[in-house]
C-alpha cells in the first residue's frame, strides 16, 4: 500500500496538466478556418504546419507572384489550369499549454513560510505552434476548397503542390523562375 502511495505522490508531482493542446497535423489538412481558430473567417481551408520563421510564406508569396508587398495576404490572383482563382492566407499560432505541478506546489510552501517564489515564472509552459491557413475563391468568390465545389481537385493539387514548393524552397527568388 505504501508503494501505490508513493507512486501515485511521485507520479502527481512530477507530472504537469495540459490546458491547450494544438493540433497535430502530419502533411496538410482541410477543415472550416473557423473551428481551427475562432478569429479566421467560416470558409474551408488548407491548413498545414509552418516550420518556417515568422513572415517566410509572405516572402514567399510576395516574390513568387510579384506583389512589390501590395495585398500580399489577401486575395492574390493565381491561376489554375488557365483560370483565374484569389489566395488568402494566414499565419496562425496555437499554443499548447500546460501547468507545471512541482514548480507551483514548492512556490505555495515557500509562499507559506513568508518567503519569495522561486519558480513564479515557470508555473505555466507555453510552446507555440505556427499554421498557415490557406483560403482559395473563384472570381464569384465561391470557396473553392468546400466538398460540393466542381473545381476542388485542382485546387487542392496546386495548394499541395504550393506547400511542398514553399518548404523545399530557401531562396524565393528560385519560385518566380519556376512558374
Amino acid at each position: 500500500m505504501k508503494l501505490i502511495l508513493i507512486s501515485f505522490f511521485l507520479l502527481l508531482f512530477t507530472s504537469c496538466i495540459p490546458v491547450r493542446i494544438a493540433p497535430e497535423i502530419k502533411e496538410d489538412k482541410v477543415m472550416v478556418a473557423k473551428k481551427f481558430k475562432r478569429k479566421l473567417p467560416k470558409k474551408y481551408s488548407y491548413i498545414f504546419v509552418d516550420p518556417k520563421d515568422a513572415d517566410e510564406f509572405y516572402n514567399y508569396i510576395n516574390t513568387k507572384y510579384q506583389l512589390d508587398h501590395d495585398n500580399v495576404g489577401y486575395n492574390v490572383p493565381v491561376l489554375i489550369n488557365k483560370k483565374e482563382y484569389f489566395l488568402s492566407f494566414h499565419e496562425v499560432e496555437i499554443p499548447t499549454k500546460t501547468i507545471n505541478l512541482v514548480p507551483l506546489f514548492i512556490d505555495a510552501g515557500l509562499k507559506s513560510k513568508d518567503y519569495d517564489p522561486l519558480f513564479e515564472g515557470s508555473h505555466i509552459t507555453r510552446i507555440g505552434n505556427w499554421y498557415l491557413v490557406l483560403t482559395i475563391a473563384d472570381s464569384e468568390l465561391n470557396d473553392c476548397l468546400d466538398p460540393s465545389a466542381t473545381n476542388r481537385k485542382q485546387v487542392l493539387k496546386f495548394l499541395k503542390e504550393t506547400r511542398l514548393e514553399y518548404l523545399a524552397t530557401t531562396n524565393y527568388f528560385d519560385a518566380l523562375f519556376r512558374k
